[in-house]
């Protein structure tokens, strides 16, 4: 008879920790926000184009990152990927593709079909995933911003040198206020 009462409470505790866990062991995109990768082209058709916000766009497509995932299909990188022991090209490297192109080892449900990893160091690579974020009703707030997403990095420095680094094999030194001087691309009409 013990064992009768027994199995029912015990079934009873294990609903009701199932249940106020709120985990049912898969992934539930309606409880958290869920942020995809646009890609570039996505990003700029919002305003990041325009002179009078920061010409965001222009900066962007001028700059190195633009190129990066181009650089890595070269023959010159596919040498330096030979000289470090690889035997794979180097636009197919995982040490060198993890700096020159987002979206390599981003789980592909979280990519938008705009996105276009082929554009290297895009805006996304720093900010996060837009989906949430670009719109312009939400880019005019901050706050709205980040809670949709957006990456801002206090320490811009601290956040480049994840990959301008001694581990990449054509690093020679880095200057952070020098190379920002490079692509700095604030918007013009945001109060700091």
């Amino acid at each position: 008879m013990k064992k009768i009462i027994y199995i029912p409470a015990l079934l009873a505790v294990l609903i009701c920790v199932f249940i106020f866990s709120g985990s049912s062991g898969m992934k539930n995109k309606e409880a958290a926000p869920y942020f995809k990768y646009v890609g570039v082209k996505d990003c700029a058709s919002t305003c990041h184009k325009s002179e009078t916000k920061g010409k965001q766009l222009e900066i962007w497509e001028e700059s190195k990152h633009s190129k990066a995932f181009l650089t890595l299909q070269t023959p010159e990188a596919d040498q330096i990927a030979k000289d470090k022991g690889f035997t794979t090209p180097a636009a197919e490297t995982p040490l060198c593709i993890k700096c020159h192109v987002l979206g390599k080892d981003i789980d592909p449900e979280e990519l938008a079909e705009t996105f276009d990893k082929t554009q290297g160091v895009q805006c996304e690579t720093c900010h996060g995933p837009g989906s949430e974020y670009k719109r312009l009703t939400i880019m005019k707030d901050k706050e709205q911003s980040i809670a949709n997403g957006l990456m801002i990095h206090e320490n811009g420095a601290e956040f480049c040198v994840k990959c301008h680094n001694s581990d990449s094999p054509t690093f020679k030194s880095f200057n952070y206020e020098e190379y920002w001087g490079k692509i700095k691309h604030s918007n013009p009409n945001v109060v700091k």
